[in-house]
């Protein structure tokens, strides 16, 4: 049976993890550490100390924010 293919903000992990060069789970607990915070303030993060690109850096906070277990 063929994988699902990832949908939503997960979609963009492996782009994230080839572009930044590191772990999505690394990223995924630099946002939680800094929980809690507004969305947009946790984008601005990740956009202005680690050069991430908005698209890129929306998708991990939406994802850590829908699942914070994960």
């Amino acid at each position: 049976m063929p994988e699902e293919k990832a949908k939503g903000p997960a979609s963009y992990f492996p782009s994230i993890e080839k572009t930044y060069g590191r772990p999505i789970a690394e990223w995924q607990d630099l946002v939680r550490a800094r929980c809690p915070a507004r969305h947009m303030d946790l984008v601005a993060f990740l956009k202005t100390e680690h050069g991430m690109g908005h698209g890129h850096a929306n998708a991990i906070v939406a994802h850590v924010l829908a699942h914070p277990r994960d």
